[in-house]
């Protein structure tokens, strides 16, 4: 059965009060203008999410909020969780272990520098300096549980980023 693994890092946040603690940063305007259209994005791809894995920072929650009213995903079915903030790839790995075999298509939404670290971990095939702010890696394989994904052979099927010119 084949299973994809969405890792999307958060949207574009504001440093517009630099006293703000930093859980606490919400996205900014162009954050709340690329996350709908990542969400498009994905929508259009066919990535429309079984489970949706956020961060509970507020910049992430606000990234899947976007995101899930683009995909038609009911944001009160969204799991938080605050082990996601600024973690480390591990923490990932230990997500697919919880992860139920009912689900095919599972959103993660969280932070760099884990993120791009984690995604980066997947398949020797593909490697980001630096995932981009509302970038998304989603990455598929043909295990029939998730706790055999990360062993798995992997493909990265898509690569994309709101600056990423869809016209050209």
């Amino acid at each position: 059965m084949k299973r994809t693994l969405v890792l999307i890092r958060h949207a574009k946040s504001s440093w517009a009060s630099p006293l703000q603690a930093d859980f606490d940063r919400p996205l900014n305007e162009r954050g709340n203008k690329d996350a709908p259209e990542m969400g498009r994005r994905l929508r259009k791809a066919g990535l429309i999410p079984d489970l949706v894995i956020c961060s509970t920072a507020q910049r992430t929650r606000e990234t899947a909020t976007h995101i899930t009213t683009a995909t038609g995903y009911d944001i009160n079915s969204v799991q938080w969780q605050d082990k996601l903030y600024h973690c480390a790839p591990a923490v990932f790995e230990e997500l697919l272990y919880e992860l139920p075999d009912s689900a095919r298509v599972v959103y993660i939404i969280a932070h760099n520098p884990g993120i791009t670290e984690y995604a980066n971990s997947l398949t020797r095939d593909f490697y980001t300096a630096d995932m981009p702010t509302c970038g998304v890696v989603a990455t598929a394989a043909e295990v029939d549980k998730w706790e055999d994904f990360g062993q798995a052979r992997k493909k990265v099927i898509l690569f994309d980023y709101p600056k990423n010119d869809h016209d050209s």
